[in-house]
């Protein structure tokens, strides 16, 4: 535990506020493990206009002509307002559990011109550099609002996919060398980081890994009796829907699926207001889980559970959830374009935590020379 005179003012920034079960737990990890050091933390609340939750969005293929931008607001704006309840719930996480700076910030302009005060800042984690996404052009994520004083890191970014592009490379090149510390959570990560002759970048953990799983357990106390397979599906996977119906007829199991934008019409039980606890809840007692999620990989690994991970076809970011299944030697367990035989298979859980231990470790300890850097740098050492 730090001492209070080298206690440390430290900023966060993520993708915040985005109604991300992942998002939002892991913003919620690393806060509360750097708080758990004992330093003051807050989490910087940025939420730009792209990141806004926001009825009336609309995507570049919806956008081609006035009949499509019709149907795309016929069904999802209806679908959006019965999300209601769902939101209110995710708020009440968000106030209960994450303490965020006292200002709101919509823009990178208003970061430079009032930043946040801090010692050290660490940009992450999640997809916040996703070139597929505005984030991954927003500088903000890359903290060059940040003045010189200060230390700058990342902790666990992830691009979520294997190659930029070429457009972007040098927009990629130039701000993350303005860092002091980087690291990423994939092995691919390294290795676009290596592609811009970036050698200071380290592979370490998503976030929700630092946290014992004794406080999971503490957010996740709900018991649910009845035996089911889990779905979390991000984009209507057809796969994941007939793989759960064979499931449940072989296993004599209930199908239990969170529902937002797609219909669960298979599922025995659509829960369409979960927020970030629920879904813990709902992957703690679960038989299985059928998912394209990287965090519902994640929570099933830290709860020990059986699962399926399915690949990602709309928007191709496989690679952190291939790589750490990979990594954990659990690549067996990732469904391609067969869902047949299926199987509710025992996984060796001592090697997998055996392997979660060693880069826990090495993930902490990389936040630990980032934080004995920025002591030495204030003088707080």
């Amino acid at each position: 535990m730090t001492r209070s005179n080298n206690k440390l003012t430290i900023k966060t920034i993520t993708c915040h506020g985005v109604y991300n079960f992942g998002a939002s737990l892991q913003e919620f990890a690393l806060m509360q493990y750097l708080h758990d050091l004992g330093h003051n933390v807050e989490i910087i609340d940025y939420q730009p206009d792209y990141i806004t939750f926001n009825l009336w969005a609309i995507g570049d293929k919806w956008n081609k002509n006035i009949l499509l931008r019709i149907l795309y607001y016929a069904y999802v704006v209806p679908k959006r307002l019965m999300l209601k309840k769902r939101r209110v719930k995710f708020d009440a996480f968000t106030k209960n559990n994450l303490t965020l700076t006292s200002k709101l910030y919509t823009s990178n302009e208003e970061l430079k011109t009032d930043p946040p005060k801090a010692d050290l800042y660490f940009a992450g984690s999640d997809q916040i550099w996703n070139p597929l996404l505005p984030n991954g052009k927003d500088k903000s994520f890359f903290l060059d609002f940040v003045g010189s004083a200060a230390v700058k890191a990342s902790y666990a970014a992830s691009f979520s996919v294997s190659e930029l592009p070429l457009d972007l490379v040098d927009h990629y090149k130039t701000l993350l060398n303005k860092l002091d510390f980087i690291s990423v959570r994939e092995k691919t990560g390294l290795e676009l980081l290596e592609k811009m002759d970036i050698k200071k970048g380290e592979l370490v953990l998503d976030p929700v890994f630092l946290l014992p799983i004794s406080k999971w357990m503490e957010l996740s106390t709900d018991k649910l009796d009845e035996k089911y397979i889990f779905i979390y599906d991000q984009e209507n996977s057809p796969l994941i829907r007939n793989a759960a119906k064979k499931m449940a007829k072989a296993y004599n199991l209930k199908i239990y699926a969170i529902e937002s934008l797609y219909p669960m019409h298979f599922a025995d039980k659509r829960i369409k207001d979960a927020d970030p606890i629920d879904f813990l809840n709902l992957i703690r007692n679960a038989e299985i889980s059928l998912t394209n999620s990287f965090h519902c990989i994640a929570f099933n690994i830290i709860f020990k559970k059986k699962f399926f991970l399915f690949k990602r076809t709309h928007l191709k970011v496989n690679s952190r959830m291939v790589d750490m299944l990979n990594y954990l030697e659990l690549s067996h367990l990732i469904v391609e374009q067969n869902e047949t035989d299926l199987h509710l298979e025992e996984i060796n859980y001592k090697l997998v935590m055996e392997r979660i231990e060693t880069l826990t470790q090495s993930s902490k300890q990389y936040i630990n020379t980032v934080i004995n850097y920025a002591q030495r740098k204030t003088g707080k050492a």
